[in-house]
């Protein structure tokens, strides 16, 4: 018996004699279900244990890696390299691990899916150890290189979740919080980078982002904590500064310098009428959150 991301989805079988327009027009209503599939109070429940996990991870200095292959593994480097500008971490906080390394980013590399010791020394030669937290990504759910990870993680005593589009998914049995998001057949049968990389994309963002949001890099739905890396973001840094203290250009554009091209900072000095030090000094006593750090100036 196929899994059921390899079975034929009876809503596309005579897909290939339809006109463009209803080809489109019927990925776009396979696409529709995706969202409904996540949520579920079990799969929203089981997520946010996660990001717990992954925020306890973090703010205690460790380190969120992904781990993957083919589709599931471009993804997770997706998600991970995302973070770096969007909310000014450094690059070595989440760690996405592919097999067949970043050749495979672009064409298969023969074998590597395959081989579960593969992603042990992978893990190895990122220096993997307690503190950090694994996720594994196969939408199939059987993945041997992923398996494998999941395995020398838990040797080593780390938490492990992964993300499957297969229900009793093989790799949940070897996952300390396992995801299986049923999106049912592909438009076209085992095309898993389609609902299933739909459904692993979504749920890979809302447990960054929250993760994001619980550890201070958003202050309102700002984000606050953007690395201003070329003229686009460091208008939007300022727009933010701006947009948060109700201030003019003139005066959010003069904060941004002071505060080093910290919006976040800015944003505190702004807020609480403070100078830069006063700011960064808030910021570190109140978990790094813009919020906190204002209430606690403002009481002063």
């Amino acid at each position: 018996m196929y899994s059921t991301t390899e079975q034929r989805n009876p809503e596309t079988l005579k897909i290939d004699q339809l006109d463009t327009l209803d080809v489109l027009s019927l990925i776009n209503q396979q696409d529709q279900s995706v969202p409904y599939a996540i949520n579920q109070p079990e799969l929203l429940e089981q997520m946010s244990t996660i990001v717990v996990e992954m925020t306890t991870t973090f703010k205690n200095g460790g380190r969120i890696f992904y781990i993957g292959a083919g589709t599931s593994g471009r993804l997770g480097v997706l998600d991970a390299v995302e973070i770096v500008p969007t909310y000014g971490v450094s690059p070595d906080r989440f760690v996405p691990l592919m097999a067949g390394g970043k050749q495979a980013m672009y064409e298969a590399v023969e074998g590597a899916e395959d081989n579960a010791d593969l992603a042990v020394q992978d893990l190895k030669n990122q220096h993997f150890q307690p503190g950090d937290f694994l996720i594994g990504i196969a939408a199939s759910g059987r993945t041997p290189y992923v398996i494998g990870g999941l395995d020398y993680a838990h040797s080593l005593g780390v938490k492990t979740a992964s993300i499957a589009c297969n229900k009793d998914a093989l790799i949940s049995q070897h996952a300390d919080l396992p995801l299986e998001i049923i999106v049912g057949p592909e438009v076209v049968t085992g095309s898993t980078r389609m609902k299933a990389g739909t459904a692993q994309k979504l749920v890979l963002n809302m447990l960054s982002t929250t993760t994001m949001i619980k550890c201070g890099k958003v202050y309102g739905n700002l984000m606050v904590d953007l690395k201003p890396t070329n003229q686009k973001l460091k208008i939007r840094a300022k727009s933010i500064i701006q947009e948060a203290t109700g201030t003019t250009a003139a005066v959010a554009e003069k904060a941004y310098f002071e505060a080093h091209e910290s919006a976040k900072v800015a944003i505190v000095m702004l807020s609480a009428t403070v100078d830069y030090q006063s700011a960064v000094t808030a910021l570190i006593n109140n978990d790094d959150r813009v919020a906190l750090a204002i209430a606690a100036l403002l009481k002063k």
